[in-house]
């Protein structure tokens, strides 16, 4: 049989919440193969992150020499990269394998408020990664950062912060809105010509550990599955939002996300 690849190229998650672990739950629940490039290990658990300790370059480019060369991918997933150096390695390797479907989830900072993207990284974000790619999903704090904005505080000011990261070369901009604190939980799309909004209640939990790499992440296995934008996005919409309904208390602090939620759903 046949089935679509999907490479997540992040930091490892010791506790499993977040990034590459959770990317390869959502890969396995949306029926795409996942594969991973590890760019960082995190020592982190519910609790906060305590160590961050970035893979060489070396290992970087072996493991995306050895995954693309072989395997290929028809979406790839990028979630934290650390440096510049990092960045502009992935970058220079999409572009040799010419990768179709990139979805960049420009991880910065996490839950806990641990840096997860060196502050001289942000320029080449900007410059090599963010024009090759297909789609971005800044949250808010993430955006402002990337414009160098202070805070986004409305929702209607995220139309205007969308169409501004559309000038920076992506494709399309997905805008993530869970960080207003009032008010149904907000998404845009843009595509250049046209502004989507999505819409899904709130919901009342602080376990929400991982939402950021999971919706990116059911993104790009719905384009691996060759699915359009419009429709890649709401079923991530909805994957991520049964995720965090049926979120797990585990641990003492921000518990995870239920990965599994969605197919219970729809079986």
């Amino acid at each position: 049989m046949t089935i679509a690849k999907t490479l997540s190229i992040a930091g490892s998650d010791s506790g499993g919440g977040a990034g590459i672990q959770a990317d390869l739950k959502t890969f396995q629940e949306l029926d795409t193969f996942g594969m991973t490039v590890i760019t960082a290990l995190t020592a982190q658990n519910t609790l906060g992150v305590h160590g961050v300790f970035p893979q060489s370059i070396e290992a970087i480019e072996a493991q995306l020499d050895a995954v693309l060369s072989d395997i290929g991918a028809d979406a790839v997933k990028t979630g934290m990269l650390f440096s510049a150096e990092i960045i502009s390695l992935v970058a220079k390797k999409l572009k040799q394998y010419d990768v179709k479907n990139i979805v960049v989830d420009p991880v910065m900072v996490a839950k806990g408020g641990a840096s997860l993207l060196q502050e001289e990284a942000t320029q080449a974000l900007l410059e090599e990664l963010l024009p090759i790619a297909t789609v971005i999903t800044p949250n808010l704090p993430e955006a402002a950062k990337i414009l160098g904005k202070d805070e986004i505080q409305t929702a209607d000011e995220m139309e205007e912060v969308a169409k501004q990261l559309h000038k920076l070369g992506p494709k399309y901009v997905v805008l993530k809105g869970g960080h207003l604190q009032v008010g149904p939980a907000v998404d845009l799309l843009y595509d250049g010509t046209t502004v989507y909004t999505l819409h899904t209640e709130r919901i009342n939990t602080k376990h929400t550990h991982g939402t950021g790499c999971t919706f990116a992440a059911a993104i790009a296995a719905e384009l691996a599955k060759g699915v359009e934008i419009k429709e890649a996005v709401e079923t991530a919409k909805t994957f991520i939002t049964a995720a965090i309904s049926e979120s797990l208390e585990i641990g003492g602090g921000i518990g995870p996300t239920n990965h599994s939620a969605f197919k219970k759903r729809n079986i």
